[in-house]
């Protein structure tokens, strides 16, 4: 994501462009719906996650910058999909209302649209990447936070290390631990994943 668009974004939409905050969610769309993904393992709960973290970044969208506005939606997120364990109810509607459009009230639904496609949407071979979604979802509930924060919104581990209430040392060796879990469950697809990295680049 661009960060000289993405300030600009938020500035037209702290101006009264209630059209900026689409392409706000569009910049944020795919590291923010993969994390969320990673974590629930449903695409149905994950759109619901999705649309609801918007739904609450809304109302304190004005108090962030750039830099720090993934993390900020990767806190919320995590917060939602904490609370989902505990009760799985829906509080709030697509249709409240965001501001105004053309005298209208603009709701957010008409800026979320649907993610058709799930995690890992540009690897080609659709095997392969349930292969990978599979050692990712059988980590260890902190270790795949970790490893979804840094690889999806390459947040840092001091971020991390907060948003866990550990130490950043902590936060690494989780870091450490996933990767070397996920280097042994795919060890027989490494060849593999080497080229469609390749043919990604």
């Amino acid at each position: 994501m661009e960060a000289v668009s993405l300030e600009r974004d938020l500035l037209e939409y702290r101006n009264g462009d209630v059209q900026a905050l689409g392409r706000i969610v569009d910049q944020t769309r795919k590291p923010l719906y993969h994390f969320i993904y990673g974590m629930v393992q449903d695409p149905h709960v994950a759109e619901d996650v999705f649309q609801d973290v918007w739904l609450r970044a809304v109302k304190g969208l004005h108090r962030y910058k750039s830099d720090r506005l993934l993390s900020w939606l990767f806190r919320i997120a995590r917060n939602r999909v904490i609370d989902l364990t505990r009760k799985r109810k829906a509080d709030i509607s697509l249709q409240d209302p965001v501001g105004r459009q053309e005298g209208e009230p603009a709701r957010l639904e008409n800026f979320i649209q649907g993610t058709e496609r799930g995690p890992r949407q540009n690897t080609g071979n659709h095997e392969l990447a349930g292969r990978i979604r599979d050692a990712v979802a059988a980590l260890p509930p902190e270790q795949r936070e970790v490893y979804l924060l840094r690889s999806e919104g390459d947040t840092p581990f001091k971020v991390i290390a907060e948003q866990q209430g550990v130490s950043i040392n902590t936060a690494l060796a989780r870091m450490q631990y996933a990767l070397r879990h996920l280097r042994e469950a795919l060890a027989s697809d490494y060849e593999e994943i080497q080229q469609t990295l390749q043919e990604g680049t």
